[in-house]
């Protein structure tokens, strides 16, 4: 089964976001500096969300992310 990665960048709004598996259920959790993750009602970790990127030094948008990212099978 093939495992489905987005990448959206909002240049207006300043706003990139990955999103594991698509389009499952979930809400954000506040990580502190404008980045936040996407988990599930069990904490499945479904994405990421940044806000204010391009404004970031390059330096700063090397982020690292405070999780190890386990690809889930989507259900249809």
């Amino acid at each position: 089964m093939a495992e489905n990665m987005m990448v959206w960048f909002d240049k207006e709004g300043d706003y990139l976001e990955f999103s594991l598996n698509g389009k499952r259920k979930g809400f954000f959790k506040d990580l502190g500096n404008d980045i936040y993750e996407r988990v599930d009602s069990k904490g499945n970790i479904l994405g990421f969300a940044i806000f204010n990127f391009s404004k970031r030094s390059l330096k700063e948008r090397k982020i690292k992310l405070p999780a190890k990212l386990k690809l889930m099978p989507v259900s249809t």
